[in-house]
């Protein structure tokens, strides 16, 4: 079994997931080959919370140019985990 860090990379703050937080959602950018009770298991490991459900979704890297050089940013996997009515998450604290 990997380790919680290994599948949580970092928290993902965008306006859109700031406004989620209203609704005790959190959203975060987790490895590509990880399924949703890794998910579940490294986030109540890792900030002592009880997760009621996980929704994961696949982003497809954007292209991008620099000068005549094109190229692409790499897939991403985000998880958007709905956490038990009155649990917090602290990296969080404070963007509400």
């Amino acid at each position: 079994m990997r380790a919680p860090e290994e599948i949580i990379l970092q928290p993902l703050v965008t306006e859109k997931s700031t406004a989620l937080m209203a609704e005790n959602k959190y959203t975060f950018i987790v490895d590509r080959n990880a399924n949703k009770i890794e998910i579940k298991n490294a986030i109540e490991k890792l900030f002592n919370v009880k997760v009621l459900k996980v929704n994961t979704l696949m982003d497809r890297g954007k292209l991008r140019r620099v000068g005549r050089f094109a190229g692409r940013q790499p897939d991403r996997k985000k998880a958007i985990v709905t956490l038990r009515p009155g649990d917090k998450i602290k990296v969080f604290e404070g963007l509400e």
